[in-house]
């Protein structure tokens, strides 16, 4: 009885036209040609990076050590690179992960000033001239919204 439920289901269902059948090899296809693409790309770049690494190139490691290449080992795939002035690491020429190159300094637009005058506008007359507050007219005019604070405080 068993041997009949098994047979049943193994029987074709008229042979038509799977679409999964034709399917799964495509996609199997494309995840190959992906892979073999991305494997060559990165090959590719790391060619161009390692005929960049020449002494006195500055490089960081794949574990985030930041130097300068000293000498560099073909045969003995090392490299000897300069973490700080006098002090350096033998490290395999695998780990050297990228060229660092140096990006130009952006200068701030807005540059914090010296003192607090150039953050106000200049101070406009009766006559609407504009024109800078002397020291003793900020005093004035500081006593004057003290004593308004206070009044309207009082009240």
């Amino acid at each position: 009885m068993l041997a009949n439920v098994v047979a049943q289901t193994t029987e074709p269902t008229g042979g038509g036209f799977d679409i999964f059948s034709l399917l799964l090899p495509l996609a199997l296809a494309f995840l190959i040609f992906t892979m073999f693409r991305k494997q060559r790309k990165m090959k590719k770049e790391v060619a161009e990076q390692r005929t960049q690494m020449v002494p006195g190139t500055e490089v960081m490691t794949n574990f985030g050590l930041f130097g300068t290449i000293v000498s560099l080992d073909a045969e003995n795939n090392k490299a000897l690179i300069e973490i700080s002035p006098g002090a350096t690491a033998t490290v395999h020429t695998q780990t050297l992960s990228k060229v660092v190159t140096p990006e130009p300094a952006v200068e701030e637009e807005h540059a914090v000033p010296d003192d607090a005058s150039s953050l106000t506008g200049p101070q406009a007359d009766a006559d609407g001239v504009h024109r800078e507050e002397t020291p003793e007219e900020a005093v004035e005019r500081l006593n004057r919204e003290n004593a308004r604070d206070r009044n309207d405080k009082d009240q």
